[in-house]
């Protein structure tokens, strides 16, 4: 199966872990926008020195910067045959400016997006989830209000995502909460949706 999917979500949701999981599954990447811009600062690109530049200071980097950073892996990454492309997009379109500019990156290389897959979860669980997880990685600065700062910038900025792909009626939500297998499970089964 060729999944080429946007997988959606707050912080805390599990994004990452199924990210890797569907990869493996489906037998595509996993594209993490942090991924991209730890590989470009680490090879020393223009890129990833623009990069630095703002994370250095504490700050975003810019979306000209990251939309730049995924078109050249999603660039680097077709061959002969662009539909056989699968991939599953994680912390990537963060907004939707950055919706219009994948669209964009795709019809360039002649690639279709199946759809979104929003991982939902309570907020309180989310926030216990975190706090356990800063606790055991000794996460000082990973605090409540913190956290429940990082998810209302989430349903701000990120949130409006999901509604671009409900309106295209390409978005399946699937409950976060559970065992690791069965979320993945549930994931799997939601992709049949997108025929």
């Amino acid at each position: 199966m060729s999944a080429r999917i946007v997988l959606l979500g707050p912080p805390g949701a599990g994004k990452g872990t199924q990210a890797a999981r569907l990869a493996g599954e489906l037998g595509v990447e996993a594209i993490s926008t942090g991924d991209i811009f730890r590989a470009n600062i680490k090879g020393g690109t223009e890129l990833g020195r623009l990069a630095q530049e703002y994370t250095a200071k504490g700050e975003l980097v810019p979306d000209s910067v990251t939309n730049a950073m995924v078109k050249d892996k999603l660039v680097s990454m077709v061959g002969e045959e662009p539909n056989h492309l699968g991939f599953i997009l994680d912390g990537y379109p963060r907004n939707t400016a950055q919706v219009a500019e994948l669209d964009a990156i795709l019809e360039e290389i002649g690639v279709t997006l199946d759809g979104a897959v929003e991982i939902t979860a309570d907020p309180e669980v989310v926030i216990e989830r975190l706090l356990k997880r800063a606790d055991i990685e000794g996460r000082a600065d990973d605090t409540e209000p913190v956290i429940r700062h990082r998810l209302g910038v989430y349903a701000e900025q990120t949130a409006p995502v999901s509604g671009v792909y409900r309106d295209r009626e390409r978005l399946v939500q699937v409950d976060g909460i559970g065992d690791v297998e069965d979320v993945t499970a549930r994931l799997i089964k939601s992709l049949e949706q997108f025929g």
